[in-house]
Protein backbone atom coordinates (compact mmCIF):
# COMPACT_ATOMS: atom_id res chain seq x y z
CA UNK A 1 0.00 0.00 0.00
CA UNK A 2 1.38 3.38 -0.96
CA UNK A 3 2.33 6.19 2.19
CA UNK A 4 0.80 9.20 1.88
CA UNK A 5 3.24 12.59 1.38
CA UNK A 6 2.26 14.03 4.81
CA UNK A 7 3.26 10.40 6.31
CA UNK A 8 6.68 10.81 4.54
CA UNK A 9 7.16 14.24 5.86
CA UNK A 10 6.67 13.69 9.24
CA UNK A 11 9.12 10.78 8.70
CA UNK A 12 11.74 13.10 7.40
CA UNK A 13 10.94 16.01 9.70
CA UNK A 14 11.39 12.85 12.69
CA UNK A 15 14.95 12.12 10.82
CA UNK A 16 16.15 15.88 10.58
CA UNK A 17 15.23 16.48 14.35
CA UNK A 18 17.03 13.08 15.54
CA UNK A 19 20.19 14.18 13.49
CA UNK A 20 20.24 17.42 14.92
CA UNK A 21 19.68 16.40 18.65
CA UNK A 22 22.64 13.39 17.83
CA UNK A 23 25.10 16.74 16.48
CA UNK A 24 24.14 18.84 19.58
CA UNK A 25 24.69 16.16 21.84
CA UNK A 26 28.03 15.81 20.23
CA UNK A 27 28.82 19.48 20.38
CA UNK A 28 28.28 19.77 24.64
CA UNK A 29 30.63 16.58 25.05
CA UNK A 30 33.41 18.11 23.20
CA UNK A 31 36.40 19.57 25.37
CA UNK A 32 36.32 22.85 26.15
CA UNK A 33 39.40 24.21 24.05
CA UNK A 34 41.80 26.28 26.30
CA UNK A 35 42.08 29.98 26.61
CA UNK A 36 44.52 32.55 25.79
CA UNK A 37 47.92 31.51 26.81
CA UNK A 38 49.00 35.20 25.86
CA UNK A 39 50.14 35.36 30.03
CA UNK A 40 52.97 32.51 30.04
CA UNK A 41 55.40 34.25 28.03
CA UNK A 42 55.58 37.75 30.32
CA UNK A 43 55.08 35.34 33.44
CA UNK A 44 58.05 33.49 32.06
CA UNK A 45 60.51 36.11 32.05
CA UNK A 46 59.48 37.81 34.69
CA UNK A 47 59.58 34.82 37.05
CA UNK A 48 62.94 33.82 35.63
CA UNK A 49 64.16 37.51 35.83
CA UNK A 50 63.26 37.77 39.42
CA UNK A 51 65.12 33.99 40.74
CA UNK A 52 68.10 35.39 38.77
CA UNK A 53 68.46 38.99 40.00
CA UNK A 54 67.49 37.54 43.48
CA UNK A 55 70.89 35.24 42.97
CA UNK A 56 72.59 37.94 41.91
CA UNK A 57 71.60 40.70 44.89
CA UNK A 58 72.39 37.97 46.90
CA UNK A 59 76.01 37.17 46.35
CA UNK A 60 76.78 41.39 45.60
CA UNK A 61 75.44 42.04 49.02
CA UNK A 62 77.25 38.97 50.74
CA UNK A 63 80.32 39.41 48.93
CA UNK A 64 80.40 43.10 49.92
CA UNK A 65 78.78 42.68 53.46
CA UNK A 66 75.75 44.98 52.98
CA UNK A 67 72.99 43.69 55.22
CA UNK A 68 69.48 43.76 53.68
CA UNK A 69 66.62 43.17 56.21
CA UNK A 70 65.15 40.02 55.83
CA UNK A 71 67.68 38.61 52.46
CA UNK A 72 70.31 38.65 54.80
CA UNK A 73 68.84 36.90 57.52
CA UNK A 74 67.45 34.22 55.26
CA UNK A 75 71.26 32.98 54.50
CA UNK A 76 71.73 29.92 52.39
CA UNK A 77 68.25 29.43 51.74
CA UNK A 78 68.54 32.72 49.16
CA UNK A 79 70.22 30.09 46.74
CA UNK A 80 67.26 27.79 47.15
CA UNK A 81 65.08 30.90 46.45
CA UNK A 82 66.39 31.93 43.29
CA UNK A 83 66.65 28.59 41.96
CA UNK A 84 63.35 28.14 42.87
CA UNK A 85 62.35 30.97 41.40
CA UNK A 86 64.10 29.62 37.75
CA UNK A 87 62.58 26.24 38.32
CA UNK A 88 59.44 27.90 38.47
CA UNK A 89 59.66 29.91 35.65
CA UNK A 90 60.04 26.66 33.46
CA UNK A 91 57.36 25.31 34.65
CA UNK A 92 55.26 28.22 33.35
CA UNK A 93 56.64 27.87 29.96
CA UNK A 94 55.96 24.34 29.40
CA UNK A 95 51.85 26.05 29.56
CA UNK A 96 52.93 27.99 26.35
CA UNK A 97 51.76 26.92 22.96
Amino acid sequence: MPESHVRKAAVEKRKQAAKAATAESRRANKPVAPGSRAWVLPTFITVGLLGVIWLVVYYITASLSIYIPGMSDLGGWNILIGMGLMAAAFGIATAWK
